[in-house]
């Protein structure tokens, strides 16, 4: 990875994709200052992060959701930008115009762009789109990705082998609209532009392995206008990205006794795929059930999205007992039906 401009952020999320952000910030020598609830103190991504700070009690609303918190925590630890993790926070408007008054950088669409384009904080929801990393003067490393949504949650997600036909007019005008960094495009039956979302969508992996490219490092040049030599042009590889979650009941609690899925990026040598597991707990760590219940994200690339499936899907079957139930035989049903007869239908 390159070094960036940015020294400090304060990385506003939780969970495996605070814990993917934490650790890439690692990687690049940029300090991760972490928030939590009362309830997650010793949360994963607390103990990864350099600093963290406890923005108040268990309530989402109180705590990691609460603008006013938030901006607090980064002028106390006195970081150069906010990072927001979630389409929640990397799309909300007032966050990021909060954090523009206090001085700090915000990493992503300036607020009023946000305002303009719907900074609603919604995770995307249409079944096909786009990914990309949105620059002054072009959309690179743009992946098709579809959608399998389970119970309304989003389960899996990959590139499909036939695209999802041509990128909105309204997508293409991005750049001149002044949207900076990260961006999953929706797109509604009729092939135009549904939804925009910031941040560090569900399915934002798939970009990642496509393109062999970091999504945080590519957040952190938008914030400075640093873009690299790559135009971001050529065609990805097919990927495919797998959300594990917890069964638990709403509201009830678990505790983590076996390891996750936990497999870093270039762990993987000697083979024509790429595979990249985060998990947001450790053997021990109290599954709190005031929040959603991801407990890891897998994802893969391969010559052909059966192989990608297939990775996943190794990785996904056979996990030692972890001392919560989860989901992970019903999205290894979803990559056997979108890969086909090469993935065993693991039951």
């Amino acid at each position: 990875m390159a070094q960036t401009a940015v020294e400090s952020v304060l990385v506003a999320g939780r969970g495996p994709a605070a814990c993917a952000v934490i650790a890439a910030c690692t990687q690049l020598g940029v300090k991760a200052v972490a928030v939590c609830s009362e309830a997650e103190q010793d949360a994963r991504h607390v103990r990864m992060a350099d600093e963290s700070v406890l923005l108040g009690p268990a309530p989402a609303a109180e705590s990691y959701l609460d603008v006013r918190r938030l901006v607090e925590a980064a002028r106390r630890t006195r970081v150069h930008a906010v990072l927001p993790v979630p389409s929640a926070l990397a799309g909300n408007a007032r966050l990021a115009a909060a954090v523009a008054e206090a001085g700090l950088t915000w990493i992503g669409p300036h607020a009023e762009v946000l305002e303009r384009l719907g900074g609603d904080g919604v995770e995307p929801a249409s079944g096909r789109g786009f990914l990309a990393w949105v620059t002054k003067d072009a959309l690179r490393y743009v992946t098709p990705v579809v959608r399998d949504p389970a119970g309304g949650t989003l389960r899996v997600s990959w590139t499909p082998a036939e695209g999802v036909g041509p990128l909105p007019a309204a997508a293409r005008r991005l750049p001149e609209l002044g949207w900076r960094g990260l961006v999953t495009v929706g797109i509604d039956p009729d092939g135009e532009l549904a939804e925009v979302a910031a941040g560090f969508s569900l399915d934002m992996a798939v970009l990642e392995r496509s393109h062999g490219v970091d999504a945080v490092e590519l957040s952190l040049r938008s914030a400075v206008d640093d873009a690299p030599d790559d135009d971001g042009t050529a065609p990805g590889r097919p990927a495919v990205a797998v959300q594990l979650r917890a069964t638990l009941a709403p509201g009830v609690a678990g505790r983590v006794t076996g390891r996750l899925p936990d497999l870093p990026p270039g762990s993987v040598q000697g083979t024509d795929r790429e595979v990249v597991a985060v998990r947001g707990y450790d053997p021990g760590d109290r599954l709190d059930g005031w929040y959603d219940a991801l407990l890891a994200t897998v994802s893969a690339s391969a010559p052909d999205v059966a192989a990608a499936a297939r990775a996943a899907t190794d990785v996904l079957t056979g996990l030692p007992g972890t001392g919560v139930p989860h989901d992970a035989a019903e999205a290894c049903r979803v990559l056997h039906r979108i890969a086909g007869p090469l993935v065993a239908d693991r039951r």
